[in-house]
């Protein structure tokens, strides 16, 4: 089941000069900022309301953020949508024929369980199902 909209993902070439605009314009609260090397990202977790928005700075060269940034510049990269039972929900997404670039779920921020749809299943749009860590 779907249970909202965790956050939304927005690729950044630096986390400190992102911050300039979200949290020192638009006055957004930092939460905390985290490496999650399997993804090769720096992610900065800043508060909107009851969900989050994550900038997310690539750490390496061959980061799947550095490719992103290259071939479209910065902006918008995912939309989270947070669910129960991450593995159940991947299985009857592929029984549904839906594009996986993720068959099985790996380790994300804070601990969440994650895997993302192909944007062609989803008109465009990269969605990530989030698990959280409870």
């Amino acid at each position: 089941m779907i249970r909202g909209i965790d956050h939304v993902g927005i690729a950044v070439k630096s986390i400190n000069e992102a911050k300039k605009f979200w949290v020192d314009t638009l006055g957004l609260k930092l939460s905390h900022i985290e490496e999650v090397p399997e993804q090769k990202a720096r992610v900065a977790v800043l508060k909107v309301g009851e969900t989050t928005i994550e900038l997310v700075e690539p750490t390496s060269a061959d980061s799947p953020i550095q490719r992103f940034i290259e071939k479209r510049g910065e902006g918008l990269h995912h939309l989270t949508l947070q669910t129960d039972h991450l593995a159940e929900r991947l299985k009857s997404l592929k029984d549904a024929n839906v594009a996986l670039i993720d068959e099985k779920p790996r380790l994300g921020a804070s601990g969440a369980k994650i895997a993302f749809l192909h944007p062609k299943s989803a008109h465009g749009v990269l969605v990530e199902l989030c698990e959280p860590h409870e």
